[in-house]
């Protein structure tokens, strides 16, 4: 380990700073590493803007049991262009880019071959805590620059904010993702969103953009006026009125939970018309539901995570073209533990992104 003064001054193409976590307390610090030589099919990426996600607190902590340290988290990666391989054909040295939550997969069964690279069943590795093929522990966007095959980046328009394009990565990509499989882009059609957080507040800007009649469902009355007013939403409904409850039963054609805390599934279930669809992208420890509610309305519970290469690169560009952009509170890299703290408060109005560019030196 090397002190910041010391690595204030070091230079090279393979010398990165970032920060990371030593140990379970998850508390992040200046950390210097290399980068791996940018191969014939890799992009080298100067990283501006980087969001924090709840993966990073859950990682950085060891919450999942897997962690490998020092760890350097991000996955909601957006920059520029500084170096292409010779093999690389899509961007050029100056352009917009963006990583997601994976930098490799085994580009060879049949969930990669249909574009569906997050669900590859041999190699999928993670942007963050994976060991890469070239042996290393991969290291995320909480840095001032990485290296990816060409494959796992996504071109960002021009004129589409770098900060903004950071949630897209994977916040965004999480609700587009399931919306999109299940045909909720059906102008006309009514969408109920589950949690009101970084994935909620992209669904019902999703819904609205699609079409949709929005109705949010929230633990917290205190965001009802910003749901209506700001994001648009239709309808905001406190999750815990069983009077509400009751007066939509058998009125959503979608439901997207993106709640990560154990709960029935019953309330929502019992809300969707028949053959309606409950798509969960929060990641509670158990599921609470009764089979019957499904089998008499022929309803589906269907999970999901972040999309492909194809329909990712998609989402970007309808929030493009739609000007769709996160709510997002742009911070120094410096203030990255007290995010941390603020996100497990759910005190963040809908995504912390990290200015690296103009903070990490």
């Amino acid at each position: 380990m090397v002190n910041q003064s010391t690595m204030s001054s070091l230079s090279g193409n393979d010398e990165c700073l970032g920060w990371a976590a030593r140990d379970e307390s998850g508390v992040l610090s200046p950390y210097n590493f290399s980068r791996r030589v940018v191969g014939s099919d890799d992009v080298s990426i100067k990283i501006t803007h980087c969001g924090v996600c709840y993966g990073d607190v859950l990682w950085t902590r060891n919450k999942l049991g897997d962690s490998m340290y020092p760890m350097v988290p991000g996955h909601e990666i957006a920059g520029i262009v500084k170096d292409v391989g010779s093999n690389v054909h899509r961007f050029k040295v100056g352009d917009h880019i963006g990583v997601g939550t994976y930098v490799n997969s085994c580009r060879e069964c049949e969930y990669c071959n249909d574009g569906l690279e997050v669900h590859c069943v041999k190699d999928l590795v993670y942007t963050f805590n994976r060991v890469d093929v070239d042996g290393t522990i991969t290291k995320g966007g909480y840095s001032s620059f990485t290296v990816v095959h060409e494959r796992y980046c996504y071109r960002i328009p021009n004129n589409y904010p770098l900060a903004s394009a950071a949630p897209l990565l994977c916040a965004g990509i999480s609700a587009y993702a399931p919306m999109m499989r299940h045909k909720m882009n059906q102008p006309g059609k009514s969408l109920g969103v589950v949690g009101l957080g970084g994935l909620g507040h992209m669904a019902v800007k999703f819904g609205k953009a699609f079409g949709l009649n929005v109705t949010i469902f929230s633990t917290s009355l205190s965001k009802k006026e910003e749901a209506l007013t700001l994001l648009g939403a239709d309808r905001f409904v406190v999750s815990s009125d069983q009077e509400q409850i009751k007066a939509l039963a058998n009125s959503f054609d979608f439901i997207i939970d993106t709640a990560s805390g154990i709960h029935s599934y019953d309330p929502y279930l019992s809300m969707l018309k028949t053959v309606g669809v409950l798509a969960i992208v929060g990641f509670p420890s158990e599921a609470k539901f009764s089979p019957p509610i499904l089998n008499l309305g022929m309803k589906t519970i269907s999970g999901s995570v972040v999309g492909g290469t194809k329909v990712t690169q998609e989402m970007i560009d309808f929030c493009a073209a739609h000007k769709i952009y996160p709510d997002i509170e742009v911070i120094p890299i410096q203030y990255a533990n007290e995010a941390f703290e603020r996100l497990l408060k759910k005190d963040v109005k809908y995504r912390f992104v990290i200015d690296i560019e103009n903070s990490l030196k």
